[in-house]
């Protein structure tokens, strides 16, 4: 394989390379100031090269060297609490180097190399090991125990382990082969890490936000969409799942974000609290940065540096979350290196295998029993945003094909100040059926009912709306004015939810389930009474009802709920009826 050659032709961050020889992926440096790059494509002699920086002042005849090994990411303690751009870069390193502007062609390790790990060996000389097993631990963060792993495709019998103080890159294990195990290990980001196998999700990532946990649960291990238009919630959306999902670790890519949204996320991150804990959020957290103005072959690279890292922490035996934000960005990264590849171009000018390579990615989503006989899953929550909130265009289409939930936000709801903006009749979740019995026995055995009546009415009021729009709601039957009235209560006290208030903020299920019921309870009692003979005019009058609108916010959640609830028994009791 030759390992050294020159440029022949640059297109933007497409660089034609003659007199390498390299295989499909291997990263090169191009030009004298050896900027990295990824072979894309080979024909012949001449060898595509796709830039992950800044092309301009580069020219032919420059010269190229083949490092001979595909894109990688360094996997091991010290991942945790750092901000990375889409090639592992760290930029708070970074920063410290060259200050605020990242100077073109430089390189830093994705680990530092500098701090010693207290490592506490778990196996012993002669106990025989295969790839995936756990030879030890680091105390990564205060909450997180870091188990070093022998790398997937090593095995052998333990020839020598040490305990004490190393550095990421230094010999703490040796196999009879004579391999070196390390505290780090690499791992090409193109390639899934392997599992033992596959499980079917049966857990539920738990959020504390209503309409998420309550309508459109997403599994542990699922995949989840969330599209929208500009300015309807999208990033706060991430940051509560971020905040609040029920996950040992949380992996953020900002893949081609704008830099004042990606520049709130990383001023925001460092400073928020991890409820669970009392902690700073950053202790279980992942960063990647990658903002538009940043090059757009790096886009492509870094939502595969993020699974990579979260399928890392999978193999531990933890439950990672990932939020990609936006896959709509890192989809035109694709389409600007495909034009410039002369490729035939798909539908709205996307490359023909746009859908393949978001299925490759959805796909590295799951709950997994993992090569040591660990489960963990990886929960992959993907944030598109289609030009002028069309739902039709390619991206979100086929993003739909590939993943089981679909939260659709509605700019007409977030202009309606009802947040989360996310519209209850055109979102769906395929996990209802398969986490059924898990909310049966574990928040209540009415509860996949009392949901299924709430989409009911919901619906219900979305047929009525137009009729009401035409004549008003007084024109309409009794019966009819209820269901109005529940749905009413339904999305103002249930749907509705402030991301901004100190309780609010995060609802457990047992305050989701006692709200809706609450709400449900009154729906009964309601048309009980009309059936007696009571006019609806005075059920509208009654105060009890209104009240309920508050006792989300109050922090003695159960006792303000009794209150009201029987409050509500005595109004009822008073309005009379046979």
């Amino acid at each position: 394989m030759e390992m050294n050659g020159e440029i022949y032709r640059v297109a933007g961050p497409v660089v034609t390379v003659t007199g390498i020889k390299p295989k499909m992926y291997d990263v090169v440096k191009v030009g004298h100031e050896g900027l990295m790059g990824e072979v894309i494509r080979i024909e012949g002699e001449k060898a595509t090269v796709q830039v992950y920086e800044d092309t301009s002042g580069i020219k032919p005849g420059e010269p190229v060297e083949n490092t001979g090994m595909p894109l990688s990411v360094e996997l091991g303690p010290g991942l945790l609490e750092s901000i990375y751009d889409g090639i592992q870069r760290p930029l708070e390193v970074l920063q410290q180097k060259m200050g605020d502007f990242i100077e073109r062609g430089v390189t830093a390790n994705g680990l530092t190399r500098e701090k010693k790990w207290e490592f506490t060996p778990t196996v012993s000389k002669g106990d025989s090991v295969k790839g995936g097993d756990i030879i030890g631990v680091v105390q990564e963060t205060p909450n997180l125990e870091h188990k070093i792993m022998v790398p997937p495709r090593k095995s052998g019998t333990v020839e020598d382990i040490k305990s004490g103080k190393f550095v990421v890159d230094e010999t703490v294990c040796v196999l009879s082969d004579g391999s070196e195990l390390s505290l780090m290990q690499k791992w090409p980001v193109r390639g899934p890490r392997p599992v033992g196998k596959k499980l079917s999700p049966t857990r539920p990532l738990v959020t504390g936000q209503r309409i998420l946990d309550g309508m459109f649960p997403v599994a542990k291990g699922g995949t989840a969409a969330i599209p929208g238009p500009f300015g309807s919630g999208k990033t706060v959306t991430q940051q509560q799942l971020a905040k609040w999902s029920d996950t040992d670790i949380v992996v953020y890519i900002g893949c081609g974000e704008r830099g004042n949204e990606m520049a709130d996320v990383l001023n925001e991150f460092p400073e928020l609290e991890d409820p669970k804990t009392g902690r700073p959020l950053m202790e279980r957290t992942v960063l990647i940065a990658n903002t538009s103005n940043m090059p757009v072959a790096a886009r492509e690279a870094s939502v595969y540096t993020g699974i990579t890292i979260a399928e890392y922490y999978r193999d531990m035996g933890y439950d990672v979350s990932l939020m990609a934000d936006s896959t709509s960005r890192w989809a035109e990264a694709m389409r600007e290196i495909s034009s410039r590849l002369e490729e035939m171009p798909g539908e709205e000018g996307y490359p023909a295998y746009l859908s393949a390579r978001l299925s490759e990615f959805y796909e590295r989503a799951g709950a997994v029993h993992s090569l040591a006989g660990l489960d963990g899953s990886i929960t992959v929550i993907g944030a598109v945003s289609p030009p002028g909130g069309d739902f039709s265009e390619p991206v979100t289409q086929n993003t739909l094909r590939i993943v089981k939930v679909f939260w659709a936000l509605d700019a007409k709801l977030s202009q309606k100040r009802h947040f989360p903006a996310i519209n209850w009749l055109t979102s769906y979740s395929l996990y209802n059926d398969r986490l059924a019995g898990w909310f049966t026995e574990n928040v209540g055995s009415d509860w996949n009912e009392l949901r299924d009546n709430a989409m009911d009415i919901l619906q219900e009021e979305a047929e009525l709306q137009e009729i009401v729009q035409l004549v008003g709601s007084d024109a309409l039957p009794e019966d009819q004015q209820l269901t109005l009235e529940i749905a009413r209560m339904l999305r103002e006290y249930f749907l509705q939810q402030n991301a901004f208030h100190p309780v609010d903020t995060f609802c457990p299920f047992d305050r989701q389930y006692k709200l809706l019921k609450s709400v449900s309870t009154f729906g009964e009692k309601a048309t009980e009474k009309m059936e007696n003979g009571v006019p609806i005019t005075k059920i509208m009058e009654m105060k009890s009802k209104d009240e309920l609108a508050k006792v989300k916010y109050e922090e003695d959640f159960d006792a303000a709920l009794e209150a009201i609830m029987a409050k509500m028994d005595e109004e009822f009791t008073q309005i009379g009826g046979n």
